[in-house]
C-alpha cells in the first residue's frame, strides 16, 4: 500500500532528520511505501544551494538508509524533497511561501507536520501554523521528545499546542513503541492465551527493562547537562515499555482502548517517596575509563565542565505497580550511558519450578524467560530447559526458542517510517495521550526533587563498566541479578 501525503519536517537539516527520518523515507519510497507523490518539505534557517540530490547523497551517506541505493531512486526522490529557509519565531514572506506551497485541492490529503525542533519552539511554530491556516482537519502534528523539562513545563506545552491542534490530531512520538519487536510483544500476548494465561503475578517473578548506551554523552552538552537520564530515558522510553508489558487487554487494539489502559498502569504505579527513593533508585555518573580497548574520558570533561555536576548519565530502579496482576511483582528499570554494549531489552522472568524432581538435573536451573531485545536488532525468544544430549547423565541445558517472523519487508525500515505512516493514517494507537505525558512526569518529579532537596552527588561508576554497585545491590539483595542475552552471558560488574 503506498501512502500519498504532505510531510513538513521542521528542523529538517537537524541530527534526528538527517539520521533518522530521511534515510526511513527513502527506505520507505524504495520499498514502494512512500508514493512518489508525496511532498516533503524541510525547513531550515539557512535555505540550501543548489539541488537537493547531493545533499541528500551526503546525507545518506553519513547514515545510509536501511535499503540499497541507487542513482535512479536518489533522484526520484530528491524530486520530492525541497530545502526552504523558514524561522520558526516570526512569520512573513517564508511562511507564505509555504502556505501556497502546500496548497491542494484534496483536502483529505494527509499534511504532516513534524517538529524534529527544540520544544522551546513548540508553541511558536503551533502559532504560526494556525496563523497562516495551516492546522486544518488534514493536518496532524508530531512532537518529539523531550516534551518538556518537569510536569509544570509538559503541561504548558500541551495547553500551547492544544490552542492550535486538538488531541486527535497531536501525535506525541516514542520511537521505541514503533519498534518491530513491541508491535510482536502485543501480538504474541493478545492473540495466543498461552501467554495471558502466564501474564500475571502467578507465574512471573519479576521483568526487566534496560536500554544501555555504550556512547557518552559528547556533542549533546547543551542539551543533557541539567536534563539527565531520568528525565531523557526514564519518564518517556522505559515508562512507555512498562506501560505496554503491564497493561491489561485492552478491548480493542485501537488508540482510545490502548491509551487507556497504559494510563491504567501509570495510575498504578506505587509513589516512592522519601527513604523509598534511597532505597530503590540508583543514580550515577560515568567517570573515565576503557571502551574497546581505548581509554575514554568522564562525563565532565565530555561536556567540558569547570565544576562537579550532580547530573546523572545511570539510573537503575525497582518500580511496583499496585493492582491484581502485578502485585508483588517487582519491576526494574536501567538506562545508562557509556555502558559495555548497545542494547534494549525487556526480559519477563518466570519463576523457578518449585521442585527438581530429578536428582540429576542439579539445583542450576535457569527459570524461563521471555526475551524481547528492541536494539541493536529486533528479537523474541524463549528461553527454557531441556535434556543435554551430549552428556551420558540426566543434566540439563538451556536453550533459546526464537520466534523471530523473517521475510517480511517492511520489517528492515524501522520505527519511524511506521510511526510517520500511522500519522499519516491518523492512527495513535502508537502514540502518547498527553494524559500519559503527565502522569509519568508526576511520578518522576518526586524522585528528582528528592535529589535536589538532599543535593547527594551521583554515584560514580567507570566508563565500560555496567554502573555503579549499588545498582548490582539493588537486585542481588533481592536474590536476583540483572540479565544480558549476549551469547548466553548474564551482564554483571
Amino acid at each position: 500500500m503506498q501512502d500519498v501525503f504532505d510531510l513538513v519536517i521542521f528542523g529538517g537539516g537537524g541530527d534526528l532528520s538527517r539520521r533518522k527520518l530521511l534515510p526511513a523515507l527513502y527506505s520507505g519510497f524504495v520499498a514502494g511505501r512512500v508514493s512518489k507523490d508525496s511532498r516533503i518539505y524541510l525547513t531550515s534557517r539557512k535555505g540550501l544551494d543548489g539541488s537537493t540530490e547531493p545533499w541528500l547523497k551526503d546525507v545518506f551517506k553519513e547514515t545510509p538508509p536501511a535499503c540499497e541505493m541507487d542513482a535512479k531512486s536518489l533522484k526520484e526522490f530528491a524530486g520530492m524533497v525541497r530545502v526552504i529557509e523558514l524561522g520558526l519565531v516570526d512569520g512573513g514572506a517564508d511562511w507564505e511561501a509555504l502556505k501556497d506551497a502546500l496548497k491542494t485541492d484534496d483536502e483529505t490529503r494527509p499534511l504532516v507536520h513534524f517538529l524534529a525542533i527544540p520544544p522551546s519552539l513548540f508553541t511558536s511554530t503551533c502559532e504560526l501554523l494556525g496563523a497562516y491556516g495551516l492546522n486544518g482537519p488534514r493536518a496532524r502534528v508530531v512532537l518529539e521528545k523531550p516534551l518538556g523539562h518537569d510536569l509544570e513545563s509538559a503541561r504548558a506545552i500541551n495547553e500551547d499546542v492544544g490552542r492550535f491542534f486538538p488531541e486527535n490530531q497531536t501525535f506525541r512520538i516514542d520511537h521505541y513503541l514503533g519498534k518491530e519487536a513491541v508491535q510482536n510483544l502485543l501480538a504474541l500476548r493478545f492473540s495466543n492465551i498461552l501467554f495471558e494465561e502466564l501474564w500475571s503475578g502467578r507465574t512471573i517473578d519479576h521483568i526487566q527493562i534496560t536500554i544501555a548506551e555504550n556512547q557518552g554523552v559528547q556533542g549533546r552538552k547543551g542539551f543533557y547537562e541539567g536534563t539527565g537520564a531520568m528525565r531523557d530515558m526514564v519518564q518517556n522510553h522505559l515508562l512507555q515499555l512498562l506501560c505496554l508489558v503491564a497493561m491489561e487487554p485492552p478491548a480493542r487494539l485501537e488508540a482510545d482502548s490502548i491509551r487507556e489502559e497504559k494510563l491504567k498502569v501509570l495510575k498504578s504505579l506505587k509513589k516512592l517517596e522519601g527513604a523509598d527513593i534511597d532505597r530503590n533508585v540508583v543514580r550515577g555518573q560515568y567517570q573515565s575509563g576503557a571502551m574497546f580497548g581505548e581509554a575514554v574520558p568522564g562525563y565532565a570533561e565530555d561536556v567540558e565542565l569547570e565544576s562537579p555536576s550532580n547530573t546523572e548519565t545511570f539510573v537503575a530502579l525497582k518500580a511496583h505497580i499496585e493492582n491484581w496482576r502485578w502485585a508483588g511483582v517487582p519491576f526494574y528499570l536501567r538506562t545508562g550511558k557509556r555502558l559495555p554494549d548497545r542494547f534494549a531489552e525487556i526480559v519477563i522472568q518466570f519463576k523457578q519450578i518449585p521442585h527438581s524432581p530429578h536428582p540429576g538435573w542439579g539445583t542450576n536451573i535457569s527459570p524461563n524467560r521471555f526475551i524481547i531485545r528492541m536494539q541493536p536488532e529486533d528479537h523474541l525468544a524463549l528461553r527454557m530447559m531441556v535434556k543435554n544430549h551430549s552428556s551420558a547423565d540426566e543434566k540439563l541445558k538451556e536453550v533459546e526458542m526464537n520466534l523471530d517472523v523473517t521475510g517480511d519487508d517492511h520489517l528492515r525500515l524501522g520505527p519511524y517510517l511506521r510511526l510517520i505512516l500511522d500519522a499519516v493514517r491518523g492512527d495513535q494507537s502508537l502514540f502518547v495521550h498527553r494524559d500519559e505525558v503527565e502522569h509519568a512526569w508526576r511520578w518522576v518529579d518526586r524522585i528528582i526533587g528528592h535529589w535536589e532537596a538532599s543535593a547527594e552527588p551521583p554515584e560514580s561508576y567507570q566508563a565500560g563498566t555496567w554502573g555503579p554497585y549499588e545498582a548490582h545491590d539493588l537486585m542481588t539483595r533481592d536474590r536476583r541479578e540483572w540479565f544480558h542475552e549476549t551469547s548466553g552471558k548474564r551482564s554483571g560488574k
